[in-house]
């Protein structure tokens, strides 16, 4: 009996396996792709974003004049508009990336020794701080 269940098993399996055939709709298809592959991200909080810039001790390594900053260790942040098109990407993206990935890109004349705060903070503390650096006035 339990070679006939093992026997009744593997013929399904194998059937089921349709043999290499490619199989096409047979009715008509419901439903609609995504249109971008983009993930979402939660919006930030620029004053969230002051916050964590403070404590994560930012403002110890850049310069940023809306943070009252103007440390020389790392790149100066009132330039990512610069740098963002320097790695030829969009500001927030770019700056979500060189918090998140620090390596990612590095600015010409500084050294890769960010933090990677994409182990530490989560991904709303991440969006904050996006906020605050690239708002605008």
């Amino acid at each position: 009996m339990r070679r006939l269940a093992l026997l009744l098993g593997v013929t399904f399996l194998l059937a089921g396996c349709g043999g290499g055939k490619t199989v096409s709709p047979t009715g008509p298809v419901e439903g609609t792709l995504p249109t971008s592959t983009a993930t979402t991200t939660a919006a930030g909080d620029p004053k969230a974003g002051t916050v964590l810039f403070k404590s994560q001790g930012c403002s110890g390594c850049h310069t940023f004049k809306p943070a009252g900053s103007n440390a020389k260790i790392g790149p100066d942040l009132d330039k990512l508009s610069e740098y963002a098109k320097n790695a030829k990407q969009q500001l927030d993206e770019f700056t979500r990336e060189s918090i998140a990935n620090p390596s990612a890109y590095v600015e010409k004349g500084y050294q890769p020794t960010m933090p990677d705060f994409g182990q530490t903070l989560s991904a709303k503390q991440i969006s904050d701080l996006v906020a605050y650096l690239t708002q605008k006035g």
